[in-house]
């Protein structure tokens, strides 16, 4: 893998890098932009970089830095004059303006349809090539989500359409729902996925690969837990990530021996390819089936360079074991039981298995395929 090489997102035509550019931190306002934003100068040097690396594809969202990430994004973007060469992917769902109106957040049409105007002012354009649903309500119904994204492709306000944070059922909802309506399909599911979260894994991956929605995974360090500032050989916990912070490791939960011997293993591997522990995270990841492309976030260019250079190298497939056998989540049911010894039971102990490689080709066989 390399920046210069894009992948089709999901079962559509749009291209885009392997690796993604974060904007959560682009800006100091907000919750999370006062804890750890960067300032303007800093989030120009950062997308500027970004660019000239080859990458194309660029994520924020209304809520990130309460609208200032959208606002620098719309200024570097208008100033670089590269709307046409990147992909911007914005989202919506919270509601960081206007404190108790209920209908100035959630996934509803009527905010839906508030929000995109919103970020095409703060973005200094007139359509954003991907805008997703930031976090499922648990109330709005997925009918009314894709009815509205299709109004918004049709009005020429977005490109395409995709979910972030969702259950799988409501994904499959929407996208069975689309299809059968013939609307705007959902071509890309933005999830937390990394050595330490690949919960996904049983479901939302064959979703992904079964009714084409490409993932893209963010937190890839695992909130910063892989980041290489962690390192049980020089005991724990120990760095000067945000982890240490008094709303850290142990408030989300990471600080715990299964992560901990993950994080060692990852250490080890890392010493042994000769490469940062954040690069050989990352490129697990990246790596991995149905992912479409990795949000990688940054606060300096020394840190976005270290990240960028994780698509130069492979993992060989004994390291890959190592990693996978210490990062691997108990299996949830009924995923168990569609394994052997149950499959060799209910298909008589005959020989049952997939099609082999190469039987189904992608839809555009210039690139690599999106997911598989």
């Amino acid at each position: 893998m390399s920046m210069d090489r894009y992948y089709l997102l999901g079962r559509s035509g749009l291209r885009v890098s392997p690796l993604s550019l974060g904007t959560m931190t682009f800006g100091k306002d907000g919750p999370y932009g006062g804890a750890w934003g960067s300032t303007d100068a800093t989030s120009r040097a950062l997308f500027d970089r970004y660019l000239e690396a080859g990458g194309n594809f660029i994520d924020t969202a209304d809520y990130y830095t309460a609208g200032t990430s959208e606002t620098l994004l719309g200024k570097f973007i208008e100033e670089r004059g590269v709307r046409d060469r990147v992909v911007l992917a914005s989202k919506y769902s919270y509601n960081s303006t206007t404190p108790g109106d209920p209908n100035a957040g959630g996934n509803g049409r009527k905010n839906m349809m508030r929000a995109v105007e919103a970020s095409l002012r703060r973005l200094r354009t007139d359509y954003i090539d991907l805008y997703l649903l930031h976090t499922w309500d648990r109330i709005t119904p997925a009918e009314e989500v894709v009815r509205t994204f299709d109004d918004l492709v049709r009005a020429g306000k977005i490109r395409y359409a995709g979910l972030s944070d969702v259950p799988a059922w409501y994904a499959a909802r929407a996208q069975t729902w689309a299809e059968a309506h013939a609307l705007t399909p959902i071509i890309n599911l933005q999830l937390q996925y990394s050595l330490v979260e690949r919960s996904l894994e049983p479901e939302f991956v064959p979703l992904a690969q079964t009714l084409g929605m490409g993932i893209t995974a963010w937190s890839p360090l695992g909130m910063g837990l892989l980041s290489g500032r962690y390192k049980p050989s020089e005991g724990r916990p120990q760095g000067e990530g945000r982890l240490t912070s008094a709303v850290g490791g142990e408030h989300l939960g990471l600080f715990n021996e299964r992560n901990w011997g993950l994080v060692a293993t990852l250490e080890k591997v890392a010493k042994e390819l000769g490469r940062d522990m954040s690069q050989v995270a990352l490129n697990w990841v990246a790596a991995q089936p149905g992912v479409g492309s990795v949000i990688i976030g940054a606060s300096s260019l020394k840190q976005l360079d270290g990240n960028l250079a994780a698509l130069d190298f492979t993992i060989p497939a004994g390291l890959r074991q190592q990693l996978e056998e210490v990062s691997a989540p108990a299996v949830p049911f009924p995923h168990g039981m569609f394994s052997n010894p149950y499959q060799l039971n209910m298909h008589g102990n005959a020989a049952v298995g997939d099609k082999p490689a190469g039987y189904t080709s992608p839809v555009f066989t210039g690139l690599a395929p999106t997911v598989g």
